[in-house]
């Protein structure tokens, strides 16, 4: 080999720059270590809020401090934090979130609110459309306006043709121009609501926050790895920033207004009623009397104050802005009761333009229920605000006089000027500070206010709380309402668990494959496991450098290319092996293995089949696909580099020496020689096996049909860990009556925990409607959470005992794009391997071969999902991750195939007067030491991680050793003599 000085100089600098980037890892995570030790010592009650803060004010108060020391130059925490390896969610804990942008409500400004009846009948059409659709909102919108609007041009003033857009926009103007025109608005929209995000991020303070664009979709990524506060992350990146300043009506204006809708309400819902459990007689309050019960009734007849808690002023007193409270879990039942006509029509003169808003916090009643406040806002005929956000140039958190937070406030001159009016005219009375329809303070106006400055504060207003006020205000209103169309949260105790049976069990792989090239090739089986362990040190090292982000999809991909780097070396060494059994010697044996001739012509193949999958995925992939591709690209190079030049360097080496190399041991010596295997006549069996497989899988499929994940499917997942062993059953039995229909439970990983899965209300809209849902489970699962809290039961912080470990919700539309990316991503790789193939063995007949096969894998994995999933002890849902394990079955078997191919290529060069079934069968004979070897390094890593690694992986991990399996199979039985049959064929017909 030439060049070895050049070569090993290059591998020894690689490897010390991985092993610089990868210290930035390790001294992090010590520093991290050191953090949680902290907080273990010091929380009180193993408060797991507490816990997350104490961790932050260490790290705070050691960010700057130096914890690295090379001599030329020192790093701090904060900058060994940014270079250090990122972990996905599924290994760190965190949020992962898709907004969706409202293109709608950006249309619906930019026409100034339009009433036009086809405008607003085209918007209703493409809301509908969007839910089966994978088109753009805007291009739905047009679509719907040209079947509706008959002349009427959208240019029209009544639409886009106002007096704000008259710049932009000619009167009469075209419907394809106005088109272009908005649609550089709505991007300038969605530009302008991604920089208010990633203000906002920036200022949240955790580790390597992402957010981008999605395509031109309105649509943005935000991932948080480390995240614990998820109820903050999801308020910070959802809230529009829409300040206004309100006047409100006292409790004892609208007082009269509940009275009237209370009986009315009762009219309505006459034939509702519900048998109660009567209270003792000594919780009586005003509200019984409000509600004329009696201490022995059984029979309550609903009504407004079945769910709406009015506060009564029966002296001056007691006069507040604060006109009502409720339930939480009430609220939506309370808007829908007040929004009614009927209700709507009792308000007198003075009351007409009254829109209710609740308390921006939640306070618990002495039995621990979550009760809210309810605020009567002083609205107008346009719900336009006296004073609005526009007017406040700065925001900051600070402390009061009594040394609680608020948050102060900055008005520039014609803020000031409005403040002082509306103050002066309230002298007396109450206004209201209103952010996104949230009333966060409704204090009493005791003196005019001419300075320019007030302040958002709260009774109960935590220094977050007020920092977040602060930051989103800075940071500036979104154009348009970001609600979240899909979210993914893994809590931290699961990411760590997940980290640590991940990274045993890969441990545990490694080793064992480590152990078996010994034990088969032995001292040239040490070269190649030196070869593979500086493969996996180049691998981490370069993921560390780009800052990519490790995920257990990622690491599927690691292990696909362990198993090529393995299977490369098996390639050289079986060929090696064929050249001293034929009385060459062994340099001689040695240069032709690592020849073009040799080995090398087939690992380059097997490589480039996989790394053209690998773009594909990474072009159309999304999510788990994208990391799978990413580690699999880049474990293609290492693998290759390593395998062919680092191998030969320390083979040559020793030869150099003098030292006898043998290629085997005593326990594998005379293995797979002398085989010769008439595979092809034994081709119509496996025909009518595979064939049988297949059909009973399809059989299966349109009867039993598929597990599909929430992310394929729509639908909110919870994975809810248990103090005690659980019955899936009866807790499905249980929920059905809290979300009317029974939910899908499943038993996740041991039998304390649960993986529940319902499309209870994913329909809905809002945040408001999560937090509901989310609620309605905790009051379902209650019986079974033992003194669990409902704050302790979400997901986010470090869990103890029961609650949410893991959590995901896809709307219904997102799903539908989320499935098309995946097929896209699948076809798409087999199309290009296909074409790879054809291109480099210049025969259809080995691309039919290899695809044939490809197909035949996929249908018998999807098969066995099918008829296994009911009864398997794991989660087997045919998601995003399960189409990453998909296509490492498909790279795998084309890898396995291509080496066959390509033995069968050379031997029908070089044997040219044997028939070519001949060839084909002692092609694959010379082969099957390779095959089976490579297989069975492969299949142990995998076993390695499927016995013990996290539950989360274990049905990806199936669909991975069914696949190998099944790939093998095929490469032999099914590829070879599809290539065989298609030959004849073409023969024929020439």
């Amino acid at each position: 080999m030439q060049n070895k000085g050049l070569i090993k100089l290059f591998a020894i600098l690689f490897g010390l720059v991985s092993l610089y980037q990868l210290s930035f890892t390790f001294f992090a995570t010590k520093v991290e270590n050191d953090a949680k030790a902290y907080a273990e010592n010091n929380v009180v009650d193993n408060d797991a809020r507490q816990k997350a803060a104490l961790e932050t004010k260490y790290l705070d108060s050691v960010a700057n401090k130096d914890v690295l020391d090379l001599g030329v130059t020192k790093y701090s925490y904060n900058d060994v934090r940014d270079k250090e390896m990122n972990l996905g969610l599924d290994l760190k804990g965190g949020i992962n979130a898709i907004l969706q942008v409202s293109v709608k409500e950006v249309l619906r400004s930019l026409s100034n609110d339009s009433k036009n009846e086809a405008f607003n009948k085209a918007l209703e059409n493409a809301d509908e459309r969007q839910k089966s659709s994978n088109a753009t909102y805007l291009d739905l919108f047009f679509e719907e306006f040209e079947k509706v609007a008959g002349d009427t041009k959208l240019s029209d003033p009544s639409i886009f043709g106002t007096k704000a857009l008259s710049d932009k926009i000619s009167f009469n103007e075209d419907n394809f121009s106005v088109r272009e025109t908005l649609q550089e608005e709505i991007n300038s929209s969605i530009g302008t609501a991604f920089e208010v995000l990633r203000s906002r991020i920036d200022k949240f303070g955790v580790t390597s926050p992402n957010i981008q664009r999605i395509g031109n979709s309105g649509r943005i990524q935000i991932e948080l790895p480390g995240a614990k506060d998820i109820e903050r992350v999801t308020k910070l990146i959802t809230s529009k920033a829409e300040l206004q300043f309100w006047e409100v009506y006292t409790n004892a204006e609208v007082q009269g207004f509940f009275f009237s809708a209370n009986a009315k309400v009762a009219e309505l819902l006459k034939d509702d009623t519900v048998t109660e459990q009567v209270k003792d007689s000594t919780q009586k309050d005003d509200i019984d009397d409000l509600l004329g019960e009696t201490p022995d009734s059984t029979k309550v007849q609903k009504n407004l104050f079945t769910y709406l808690f009015p506060v009564v002023a029966q002296s001056q007193q007691q006069v507040s802005s604060l006109v009502a409270q409720a339930k939480v879990t009430d609220t939506a039942r309370v808007n829908s009761l007040l929004k009614k006509k009927e209700i709507r029509d009792l308000l007198p003169s003075e009351l007409r333009y009254v829109k209710f808003l609740w308390d921006y916090k939640t306070n618990k009643s002495d039995d621990g229920t979550e009760i809210i406040g309810l605020y009567a806002i002083k609205s107008n005929r346009n719900d336009k605000a006296n004073i609005e956000g526009d007017v406040i140039l700065d925001a900051a958190q600070v402390f009061d006089q009594l040394n609680k937070p608020e948050v102060s406030m900055t008005m520039n001159s014609s803020g000031t000027k409005q403040w002082a009016k509306m103050t002066t005219d309230n002298q007396g009375k109450f206004v209201a500070v209103v952010l996104d329809d949230y009333v966060y303070t409704a204090p009493s106006v005791n003196t005019p206010i001419t300075g320019g400055r007030t302040s958002i504060s709260g009774g109960s207003m935590t220094i977050e709380e007020a920092e977040d006020i602060a930051t989103v205000l800075k940071a500036g209103k979104l154009p348009a309402a970001a609600r979240i169309i899909q979210i993914e949260v893994v809590g931290p105790s699961l990411g760590q668990e997940a980290i640590d049976a991940s990274f045993l069990s890969f441990g545990l792989a490694i080793f064992l494959v480590l152990i078996w090239m010994i034990l088969y090739y032995g001292k040239a089986g040490l070269f190649a496991d030196v070869a593979l362990l500086v493969n996996i040190l180049f691998i981490f090292g370069i993921l560390a450098s780009f800052n990519a982000v490790l995920t257990l999809p990622g690491i599927a991909g690691i292990i696909l290319t362990i198993g090529m780097s393995v299977d490369a070396n098996v390639i050289i060494f079986e060929r090696i092996k064929e050249g001293l059994f034929g009385k060459k010697g062994l340099k001689q044996s040695v240069e032709e293995g690592f020849s073009v001739k040799g080995a090398l012509s087939a690992i380059i193949d097997a490589n480039i089949t996989t790394l053209l999958t690998g773009i594909i995925l990474y072009v159309f992939g999304s999510g788990p696909i994208k990391g799978f591709a990413l580690t699999l690209m880049i474990g293609i190079a290492t693998s290759l580099f390593t395998a062919v030049f680092i191998t030969r360097l320390l083979i040559d080496g020793a030869i150099n020496k003098g030292t006898n190399l043998t290629f085997n041991t005593s326990i594998s010596k005379g293995w797979f020689q002398n085989i010769n295997v008439e595979f092809l006549k034994k081709r119509k069996i496996a025909y009518i096996i595979s064939g049988a497989i297949i059909l009973a899988g399809i059989a299966s499929i349109f009867s039993i049909g598929l597990k599909q994940g929430v992310d394929f499917k729509g639908g909110r997942s919870y994975v809810v860990r248990f103090d005690e062993s659980m019955s899936a059953t009866e807790v499905a039995g249980t929920l059905k009556d809290a979300f009317g229909t029974a939910p899908e439970v499943k038993t996740y990983g041991s039998d304390n925990q649960l993986k529940i899965t319902t499309v209870y209300r994913i329909e809905e809209e809002g945040q408001e409607v999560d937090e509901e849902v989310q609620n309605t489970l905790f009051t379902g699962l209650k019986p079974y959470l033992g003194n669990t809290t409902y704050e302790n039961f979400k997901p986010g912080f470090e869990k103890q005992g029961a609650g949410v470990m893991s959590y995901m919700k896809v709307e219904p539309t997102i799903a539908d794009d989320i499935k098309t990316d995946a097929l896209y991503a699948v076809f798409g790789s087999l199309l290009v391997v296909f074409l790879y193939i054809l291109l480099r063995f210049r025969k259809i007949s080995y691309s039919i071969g290899a695809v044939v096969a490809v197909f035949h894998d996929v249908l018998i994995v999807l098969g066995v999902f099918s008829i296994t999933y009911s009864f398997m002890p794991f989660d087997m849902e045919i998601g995003q991750s399960f189409i990453a394990a998909i296509l490492t079955v498909v790279g795998y078997s084309l890898n396995d195939t291509v080496v066959i191919f390509d033995r069968i290529r050379e031997f029908v060069g070089d044997y040219k007067n044997r028939p070519l079934g001949e060839n084909v069968d002692k092609a694959v004979s010379s082969t099957l030491g390779r095959t089976i070897n490579t297989s069975l390094t492969t299949l142990l890593v995998m076993l390695a991680i499927f016995l013990f690694g996290g539950d989360s992986i274990k049905g990806f991990m199936f669909a991975l050793i069914v696949g190998v399996i099944v790939g093998t199979y095929s490469s032999l039985f099914v590829a070879t003599p599809i290539m065989y049959d298609a030959s004849k064929k073409e023969e024929k017909n020439k």
